[in-house]
């Protein structure tokens, strides 16, 4: 009895010896405290053997430059603020200082206009052939260019390479193809200066005319997009869900039938517009919108909005609150038009000088804040 307590007392003493042997062991190599990083490190890994583990820099906070305010132009109305978009600021800033993009201060001119005539006709929306000819002029005279509604999406949203002063020419209405030859057609000729037809869609159009129109869209002269398909149509927040999808399936339907493409822009009719139906545009797949609003030009991620109605422009409708910057876009009227392309060329040199006099601040954010994610900002 003895000699059996004896060997039971050996072999505990043995498998304690081993144990401690093995404690001992485990804690040479692992510290006694957890590590709360490398415990979700191998869960992950226990989850998902296939999963990279990203170990990400530690950010000294205090380091970080804090970025200029957003440029603001002399030559706006005191109630037009510059609107950002543009949610990621190192896309943005990767955007705006690539060398091989548009430069800071490229701005883009906005004009629509409604009706080109010989003479003075007393509608107030009417252009005599004489002021259209003096704007085309002095466009051109301060280094304008024309550009088309592709160059413009692409620049607005990723600040793709234009010339430095844009201008997007629109003309609204059915015109026929002998408009066009008329008072567009030397522009395209002399200058590669194309128009953009807003297209109101009507159910009363010839064919003759549908065959013109697409004659002149298959030529890169004339890039029509979207007005809706009833010329009486003012939209708004009250307009009826029947209303606002017809007008905007409407143009979908009829530019997918006769032009074979589907229209990117909406210009707004008449300028009624509304959260509703500029929600309803995103969700078909409109890209842009186009107010009556001559609140400046627009620059990459810098569009001017306003939040209240303006007592000395009551016909103004205020599109700030409504968030959606490409969707409800400035643009000037022929009468407007003149006396402001001064104003837009010394707003784009002014933003320019204000971008380089901060460059070496947005460098310097990116490199601590957007290079490890976006890697290096191009070089030339």
């Amino acid at each position: 009895m003895i000699k059996q307590v004896s060997n039971l007392k050996h072999i505990v003493f043995r498998v304690v010896s081993i144990l401690m042997l093995i404690f001992i062991l485990i804690s040479c190599q692992q510290p006694f405290t957890s590590n709360p990083f490398s415990q979700n490190i191998d869960s992950t890994l226990a989850q998902n053997p296939s999963t990279d583990i990203v170990i990400t820099q530690t950010i000294d906070i205090s380091s970080v430059p804090e970025l200029p305010a957003v440029y603001i132009s002399q030559y706006l109305n005191p109630l037009d603020k510059p609107r950002t978009y543009i949610e990621d600021t190192c896309r943005y800033l990767k955007n705006r200082w690539n060398p091989l993009n548009a430069k800071p201060g490229t701005v883009v001119m906005i004009i629509l206009f409604h009706d080109i005539t010989n003479s003075p006709t007393g509608d107030p929306q009417s252009t005599t052939l004489l002021e259209f000819q003096r704007i085309m002029q002095e466009l051109k005279v301060q280094g304008f260019e024309a550009i088309t509604t592709r160059q413009f999406l692409s620049y607005i949203e990723r600040n793709i390479k234009i010339p430095p002063r844009s201008v997007l020419i629109i003309q609204d209405g059915n015109y026929d193809a002998v408009y066009f030859e008329k008072y567009f057609r030397e522009y395209w000729v002399a200058w590669e200066w194309p128009v953009v037809n807003a297209w109101p869609s009507l159910p009363e159009i010839s064919e003759t005319q549908w065959e013109e129109s697409m004659a002149l869209e298959r030529e890169g002269f004339v890039d029509h997009q979207a007005l809706g398909v009833n010329n009486d149509t003012l939209l708004s927040d009250d307009s009826s869900k029947t209303v606002i999808t017809r007008e905007l399936e409407g143009s979908l339907s009829a530019f997918a039938a006769r032009f074979a493409k589907t229209p990117y822009a909406f210009i707004w009719p008449n300028g009624g517009f509304g959260l509703r139906p500029v929600q309803a545009a995103r969700q078909l797949g409109y890209q842009l919108g186009f107010t009556s609003n001559a609140r400046g030009p627009v620059m990459y991620n810098w569009i001017p909005l306003a939040d209240e109605i303006d007592p000395e422009r009551p016909t103004y409708i205020p599109e700030g609150l409504i968030n959606d910057p490409l969707m409800t876009l400035p643009r000037y009227s022929p009468d407007q038009a003149l006396e402001a392309i001064d104003a837009v060329r010394a707003s784009g040199k002014e933003a320019a000088a204000y971008a380089e006099a901060n460059h070496a601040i947005e460098v310097e954010y990116y490199e601590i804040m957007c290079r490890a994610a976006y890697g290096p900002l191009p070089t030339p």
